[in-house]
C-alpha cells in the first residue's frame, strides 16, 4: 500500500530529499507525473489511469506535506523500509488502508516510472 502523511505533520520537509521517486511535495505544491521519474508526455499508469506526466497535477494536500499515491512504492526496489517513515521525526508517515498494492504491483510502477 502507499504511504500517507498524516495531520500530524509539523512540516519539518526530512521526507522529501529521501524519497526515491520524488512522490513527496511540500502543501499546496502542485506536482508532475514526470517529476523524479523517466516518465513523459501522455501516459497510461499501470492502474489504467491517464495523464500528461508533463502537466502540473493538483496539490493532494493544502497545509502539509503530501505522498502521490500513484508515484508512492514504498521504497520497493530501492530500499527496504519507507525512507519517509525512516527519517519523520514525528512518525507521521503510515501506511495508506486505502492504497492497498502488492509488491508486485510497487515493484511493477517502479519499473513503469524508472523505464525499466
Amino acid at each position: 500500500m502507499a504511504i500517507i502523511i498524516t495531520d500530524e505533520c509539523i512540516n519539518c520537509g526530512a521526507c522529501e530529499p529521501e524519497c526515491p521517486n520524488n512522490a513527496i511535495y511540500e502543501g499546496a505544491e502542485d506536482w508532475r507525473y514526470s517529476d523524479g521519474t523517466e516518465l513523459s508526455g501522455d501516459i497510461v499508469l499501470p492502474n489504467g489511469k491517464k495523464a500528461n506526466a508533463d502537466d502540473d497535477q493538483e496539490a493532494v494536500d493544502d497545509e502539509v506535506y503530501f505522498i502521490v499515491p500513484d508515484k508512492c512504492t514504498e521504497c520497493k526496489g530501492f530500499h527496504d523500509e519507507p525512507q519517509c517513515a525512516a527519517v519523520c521525526p514525528v512518525d507521521c508517515c503510515v501506511p495508506d488502508e486505502d492504497v492497498v498494492e502488492t509488491e508486485e504491483e510497487l515493484l511493477g510502477k517502479k519499473a513503469f516510472m524508472h523505464g525499466e
